[in-house]
């Protein structure tokens, strides 16, 4: 595999493993400082070492590795806003209390049911210097004046930092979170927010600026409503207001990459703007006003897109394509792909968790290595079979380097991905190129009527043609249990196939069939692991109670009428099945008495009756019934309480208060989240 070969490939393996060493072990700031400066203390002496004798070079490799790592492991702690003592979070010691927090809004995201949010930067707390991103809030209300980015904000209210999932499995949305060093969030009502006149006019400003206009513009030229989402997200990069269905439909179909700007969009942008500059003189000055304009305008691009990680990383990449093209060198590709990520990480490093970053960098770099592979395994002499088979190799090799990390975090994969790519991306052009005009058009308030007309119905037959590949969900493979362990083989499984592909020998069929049983082993490990595995779960549902009973691979649930007849559809439910590799055996009523393990468990429900000659080890309380809990612990008394979001909150915290006075264990889903037993 030439690619490793390359000293650039080496030193960027170590600077994220660095980034990742970092993440995972949380190191001393100061340690992490001192290491950086005893390695390039031992890379300077091997460099000096290396010049007057051959064999030293192999030390000064070794510790230019080594080098790499430690930048690796800096660059994220100095990133790592935790780490920041001016940080807010440093100033929070209560969690109930109100603090007054002054904040400029920076990102608008996608609002829920309830709230609009915002991802905002913390300037003061308390009349204290802050720094800091929080996430932002505010309940919805009709009358609710509207915020713009850069808006200036007093509000006043607790500061929460981001608790574990409420059940097992579950999305962490809190780490998600923390992984863009957003590491808390408030709550506030926006007629009791205090708004300055002052707006920060920065670039989040402008870039905000213009794409409301954009799309105020196209409301005022009576573009669709259904449409205009889409526009949004294919030209503009803003998913923030595309209906779940519309969302649904594009990843059943395998077309939600192209809702989010990414290689293939700025690629098109780049051939565009140098389609448009031909004209140029082809002399130094005609070839620098080019790489200029291309340059400025790839960036603009990428700041009117929210500088995403998906177009921060591919504007860089076309960056450097666009200045090899002006030098008139055979840029190597790799090489451009990996300066990209080592630009990016080091300004950036939380960017290498964002799952858009890793798949978009895993597709382009299985296009790159794979398809011409695949490309030649038929040479079409029509010129328009040629354009569909390039178009299929693409988006197969795209799948192939994409398919473990898809099914690793969203455990699902849309069959007819190959059918959604070939109709998709030759319409694409042409939604681009009128989407391009037609938004530069409407930020100088001139919206064509014929150019507008025509993306519209673009839009349309785009959106028409999704939905009836989504609607063939006999060919969506959904549930997919896959877990790390079987991410690490599998990849190390494509790898192998590919290089014996590419220059078959008997050494590399070896490695291949070494690689298909890690693989295997990784499977049936995980398979034989969870087959031995027994526990009892009370888990966190707002006013239902769902317990589960697992023994291996079988599940047996118990909850109440109101859940049972959609328990194949309860999404708390399906990621523990997914995760454990599990199955529904029983659908039982919840009853009153338990056994795991020799623990006796007795579970109240709203009628509150329980038998005097049961000595529990646990109680379980659900359905709020009326209860003395003190007068039962006379006749009882169980080494553990644990209490079910169906309860009264009230009657929650009556009953942990006699549970404290009593110094018996107590546990809540509502503030702890689920109970296991094991």
């Amino acid at each position: 595999m030439k690619v490793l070969e390359f000293p650039l490939t080496r030193i960027t393996i170590w600077f994220v493993l660095g980034i990742l060493f970092s993440f995972y072990i949380n190191p001393n700031p100061k340690l992490a400082l001192a290491i950086l400066f005893t390695s390039f203390s031992g890379f300077c002496l091997t460099y000096f070492f290396s010049k007057k004798d051959f064999k030293q070079k192999i030390h000064f490799g070794l510790t230019s590795y080594f080098l790499s790592f430690c930048i690796g492991i800096t660059t994220h702690v100095v990133h790592t806003d935790s780490y920041q003592e001016s940080n807010y979070t440093h100033q929070i010691s209560n969690v109930e209390k109100e603090h007054l927090i002054e904040i400029v809004l920076r990102e608008k995201l996608k609002s829920t049911a309830f709230n609009d949010r915002y991802i905002a930067i913390v300037k003061r707390l308390d009349d204290k210097a802050s720094t800091g991103k929080i996430l932002v809030n505010f309940h919805k209300n009709k009358g609710n004046e509207k915020l713009f980015i850069g808006s200036n904000l007093q509000i006043k209210g607790a500061i929460f930092k981001h608790k574990k999932p409420n059940n097992p499995d579950q999305f962490d949305y809190g780490k998600y979170l923390t992984n863009k060093s957003i590491l808390a969030q408030t709550y506030a009502e926006i007629y009791e927010t205090k708004i300055s006149p002052k707006i920060d006019k920065n670039i989040w400003y402008y870039s905000d600026f213009i794409r409301n206009k954009i799309i105020t513009n196209l409301k005022k030229s009576n573009f669709s409503k259904e449409g205009l989402p889409v526009v949004a997200a294919l030209i503009l990069g803003q998913q923030q207001d595309i209906s779940p269905e519309v969302l649904r439909d594009y990843q059943f179909a395998g077309a939600i990459h192209i809702l989010s700007v990414s290689g293939l969009h700025v690629g098109f942008i780049l051939l565009f703007i140098t389609f448009l500059l031909k004209p140029l003189p082809k002399n130094e000055l005609g070839n620098g006003i080019r790489l200029v304009t291309i340059i400025i305008s790839l960036w603009s691009f990428a700041v009117i897109a929210g500088l995403s990680p998906s177009v921060v990383r591919s504007v860089t990449m076309f960056s450097f394509v666009a200045v090899g093209m002006h030098l008139k060198r055979s840029t190597n590709i790799f090489h451009t792909l990996l300066v990209s990520i080592l630009l990016i990480l080091l300004f950036q490093p939380s960017f290498l968790f964002d799952v858009g970053f890793q798949l978009s960098y895993i597709a382009l770099f299985f296009i790159l290595w794979l398809q011409p592979l695949l490309s030649n395994l038929w040479h079409p002499k029509n010129k328009i079979t040629k354009y569909f088979w390039d178009i299929l190799t693409v988006s197969f090799a795209a799948q192939i380097g994409a398919f473990p990390l898809s099914i690793y975090y969203f455990h699902q994969f849309p069959g007819l991905f190959f059918v959604t790519n070939l109709v998709i991306i030759p319409f694409l052009s042409v939604i681009m190129a009128l989407g391009i005009l037609v938004m530069v058009l409407a930020v100088l308030d001139y919206v064509p009527e014929i150019p507008l007309k025509l993306m519209d119905w673009s839009i349309y037959i785009l959106n028409k043609m999704i939905n009836w590949v989504a609607s063939l969900e006999q060919f969506i493979i959904q549930d997919i249990p896959f877990n790390w362990p079987m991410l690490l083989s599998l990849y190390t499984l494509l790898f192998a196939v590919i290089i014996w592909f590419k220059n078959p020998n008997f050494n590399k069929m070896a490695l291949t069939l070494v690689a298909l049983i890690i693989f295997q082993i990784s499977y049936f490990g995980t398979r034989w692991d969870n087959q031995n595995q027994e526990e009892w779960i009370v888990f966190n549902v707002k006013k239902n109670t769902l317990i589960t009973d697992r023994n291996g691979e079988n599940i047996t649930t118990f909850c109440n009428d109101s859940i049972k007849k959609k328990l194949a559809e309860n999404l708390t439910l399906k990621s523990y099945l997914v995760a454990n590799f599990s199955k529904i055996k029983n659908r039982k009523k919840t009853q009153n008495t338990a056994l795991f393990k020799n623990k006796r468990i007795l579970i109240l429900d709203s009628l509150g009756i329980y038998p005097n000659d049961i000595k529990p080890d646990i109680l379980v309380i659900t359905q709020s019934p009326k209860i003395n809990l003190e007068r039962l612990f006379q006749t009882f008394k169980p080494k553990m309480v644990v209490v079910d979001a169906s309860n009264y909150k009230t009657y929650v915290a009556c009953w942990k208060a006699t549970c404290t006075k009593e110094k018996i264990p107590f546990h809540a889903t509502g503030e702890k989240g689920f109970y296991r037993l094991n």
